[in-house]
């Protein structure tokens, strides 16, 4: 298959792959681990949390390769440099990358330690933020933002993952994010709609 007939899957293990063979920390984190927690849906951004080092710039840009992707050198060594985050687009489809640079804090420490290898055959076999690290971060995001969509993946990873979840940590990591009535409204609508 020719990079510009890449699928979102397609273009999740072409990166996983990338990072794997140089080395590079990294977890699938944003709505792409929410879908492998949880249920389907559409979407055209893919992030990865990752531990990049100046050293890999060149073979990542080599990885993606003009025309069919534009990667900014520049943006990744920013982005290395701020611990901030950059994008890789794949220019056929308008896929993007959002990769993100782990910060200096407790929780990114953690975030990218923790994790889960997930196979899904004919799709992806990649390492996945854990599904708590997973919430968390939605928290966060609905705290920010307020997208209801955020409310509506965490429930959904509730639901489904179940016993799987350690609530004790999320109830724990709540707190010291500042999420803790972010958290108590995800369980007050889980246990609304339960019938």
């Amino acid at each position: 298959m020719s990079p510009a007939d890449l699928t979102p899957f397609q273009l999740l293990q072409k990166t996983a792959n990338c990072f794997e063979r140089l080395g590079v920390p990294y977890r699938v984190v944003g709505s792409m681990a929410s879908m492998a927690y949880s249920e389907a849906r559409f979407t055209n951004d893919i992030d990865f949390l990752v531990d990049l080092q100046e050293s890999h710039i060149a073979e990542l840009d080599q990885e993606f390769p003009s025309p069919d992707f534009y990667l900014s050198t520049t943006a990744v060594a920013e982005a290395i440099r701020t611990r901030h985050q950059f994008n890789i687009i794949h220019v056929p489809s308008g896929l993007k990358l959002d990769i993100i640079q782990r910060k200096e804090t407790p929780f990114s420490q953690l975030d990218i330690s923790l994790g889960q290898r997930l196979s899904n055959p004919g799709f992806y076999d990649a390492w996945f933020g854990s599904p708590e690290n997973i919430i968390l971060m939605k928290l966060r995001y609905y705290q920010e933002g307020g997208s209801e969509k955020h409310l509506r993946d965490i429930a959904s990873i509730l639901l489904i993952q179940k016993d799987a979840i350690d609530r004790d940590y999320l109830t724990q990591w709540a707190e010291t994010l500042g999420v803790t009535t972010e958290w108590k409204l995800v369980l007050q609508r889980i246990h609304e709609a339960a019938p």
